[in-house]
């Protein structure tokens, strides 16, 4: 029994070249994330999930717990289900998913996905936070929109909620809420998303959290007011990682203490 956060990471990045080994203030991204995961405690394991030895290598001297899986894999899920299925890692209940290139994810998105499933509520969580409107319009930033019970109706990266009458902009305001891509599975949930073949919807918008959604899997969503995690994509992002890091990590050591 017990929380197992899986961290996903390849080497086939098409825009960053061999991102996970990159430096983020001295130490190699994909390292720096696993640190930040192992200091919010909200995991009772912690594991890095790779298809290359090189990024095995940096995590296992770092002193992190590192599985080596199929070099086949389209997604992040379909390998931390690779990494579930192992027989060392049975014991866990609730999976969490966290990506390799988000050094800045905060724990209450972490905690809150994992606990929509390890409470039982949803088979699938997932987070988010509020933001301002000018999101709506920045394709590269995910919306989602969620029922009053907390699951997720549609996720999007086109302007939903809709404006469509100004006098709604206070409403609006309640309701613009940007997606945080860390995912909470229960085993079950786990199999069936990677058993489901891809949807028109996942293609389209290039989502693969439409796949389950689709299919009538609920995914419930937790609602935090951390700012949404930045991901490292290009040379400019990891710049501005770099200047961010230490004055990031100061004041989360503050708010944890």
């Amino acid at each position: 029994m017990g929380t197992l956060v899986v961290i996903p990471a390849r080497l086939g990045a098409m825009r960053l070249s061999r991102k996970p080994l990159r430096l983020l203030s001295g130490l190699p991204l994909i390292v720096r994330v696993w640190q930040r995961i192992s200091q919010m405690n909200v995991a009772d394991a912690v594991v890095v999930a790779t298809d290359d030895e090189s990024v095995a290598s940096v995590v296992r001297q770092a002193g992190a717990e590192c599985a080596m899986t199929s070099g086949k894999h389209t997604s992040g899920t379909e390998r931390v289900a690779e990494v579930a299925a192992l027989p060392r890692f049975q014991g866990y209940t609730t999976i969490v998913n966290v990506q390799g290139d988000e050094p800045f994810i905060g724990p209450g998105a972490v905690r809150g996905a994992a606990q929509l499933v390890s409470s039982g509520r949803f088979p699938l969580g997932t987070a988010a936070s509020l933001a301002s409107r000018e999101i709506l319009d920045t394709p590269s930033l995910v919306k989602v929109v969620v029922a009053d019970d907390g699951r997720a109706m549609y996720f999007s990266r086109a302007p939903i909620p809709f404006l469509r009458d100004q006098a709604d902009r206070a409403t609006l305001a309640e309701r613009t809420l940007q997606h945080i891509g860390v995912y909470a599975y229960s085993r079950e949930a786990l199999r069936e998303w990677v058993s489901l073949p891809p949807h028109p919807l996942e293609q389209v918008e290039r989502l693969e959290q439409l796949r389950p959604l689709a299919a009538g899997l609920p995914i419930g969503v937790a609602i935090t007011n951390e700012a949404p995690a930045s991901g490292i994509d290009t040379e400019e992002d990891l710049a501005r990682a770099n200047a961010r890091w230490d004055a990031f990590m100061t004041g989360a050591a503050t708010n944890a203490g």
